[in-house]
């Protein structure tokens, strides 16, 4: 009986040992792969792709909603100011209800683009909805094999934040494929993506002829901060709370913008933030223009400022409302996955880190 109870023993210590080995192989490899460290909510490793050129082709995908002919129109000829050679999917033109198509073919239309070596990035036609529900159809492995940034804001946050989470490709939260292509939206993204080794100074941009507190910036708590840059739309950051592809703020330099919420959405979703992922141990946080996002004047509520201030006020870092991005007609261009600088009494932020290569 002892003999017996001792070869169980050793049995299951060897079979314990080889599962030990085994995990410790697959840790390996997903660093090897430049996959998520799942504790820590980031990427193993940071992975760069080469800056666009003229000449260059860029996959024209609609990850999330439909589109109009003169969003589609638009698009290309944005596109093809730059100089870009334009690959549309196969599914580019599907429709099913508020999507652009099935999940499975918008997958098939993203994958496929990876797939393609002349494909050098992939450029989002528009946000809208239906990012967060191809997030799990996803091949992260063949991503990670074949590397090439994501460009695009809105729903797209989710589809720049899960690839960056799971394979460390920097992407681009900018303008999407339509544009803007006002001179100040034109110049950041080619500071920041069609340059070399670009470094930029992400510089703040008057908004002229626009009136209205919402357009107002304002030092919402004083401070300098640097960090990796992470962030994007609220209410997809919020949506991926509790989620596998959990977005996580801390010791980060975050950007926030929303459009068309009411002040007590943008309240909900900030407390989601603040109690899901670290948000209050940001390194500093930088709002964009929350258009439509104001008070009515006859509601009974608290105003977008008052909002931010009660909820991000007095965290003890640098707060700033109202730097170019969001849903505005002038946009800078952020690569998320990097290291910036934010000086508040300049009122500009510096990478410190290349984004392209």
């Amino acid at each position: 009986m002892p003999q017996n109870f001792e070869a169980m023993n050793r049995r299951a210590f060897n079979r314990w040992g080889m599962m030990l080995v085994n995990g410790a192989a697959l840790s390996s490899c997903v660093s090897a792969l430049g996959l998520r460290d799942k504790k820590s909510h980031s990427p193993a490793t940071t992975v760069l792709s080469p800056a666009l050129r003229k000449g260059d082709r860029v996959g024209l995908v609609a990850p999330a909603s439909a589109f109009d002919k003169e969003g589609y129109e638009k698009a290309i000829a944005h596109l093809s100011s730059w100089g870009l050679r334009i690959k549309e999917g196969k599914h580019l033109h599907d429709k099913y209800g508020y999507l652009a198509g099935k999940d499975a073919d918008r997958v098939s239309d993203l994958h496929e683009m990876y797939l393609d070596p002349e494909v050098k990035a992939i450029w989002c036609i528009r946000g809208g909805y239906g990012v967060t529900r191809i997030l799990p159809l996803l091949d992260y492995g063949l991503i990670s094999a074949h590397p090439k940034p994501v460009i695009g804001y809105s729903d797209i946050t989710a589809l720049i934040h899960a690839i960056h989470l799971n394979t460390g490709i920097v992407g681009f939260h900018g303008p999407i494929g339509k544009g803007p292509s006002d001179p100040y939206s034109r110049e950041m993204l080619r500071q920041t993506l069609f340059t070399e080794r670009a470094m930029p100074t992400i510089s703040y941009h008057t908004l002229s002829n626009v009136e209205g507190d919402i357009y107002t910036p304002e030092v919402i708590a004083p401070g300098n901060a640097e960090g990796v840059l992470t962030g994007g739309n609220l209410t997809l950051l919020s949506a991926l709370s509790g989620t596998p592809y959990h977005w996580d703020a801390k010791g980060k330099l975050v950007f926030i913008e929303d459009v068309g919420e009411k002040p007590y959405r943008v309240d909900r979703m900030l407390t989601t933030l603040l109690q899901s992922s670290h948000l209050s141990e940001a390194a500093g946080i930088l709002l964009g223009i929350f258009r439509g996002c104001e008070k009515k004047p006859m509601d009974d509520s608290l105003t977008l400022k008052q909002v931010i201030k009660d909820r991000l006020g007095t965290l003890g870092i640098p707060v700033f409302y109202g730097f170019t991005f969001g849903h505005i007609d002038r946009m800078c261009t952020f690569p998320v996955g990097v290291k910036a600088r934010w000086e508040m009494d300049k009122r500009i932020l510096k990478l410190v880190e290349p984004a392209t290569l």
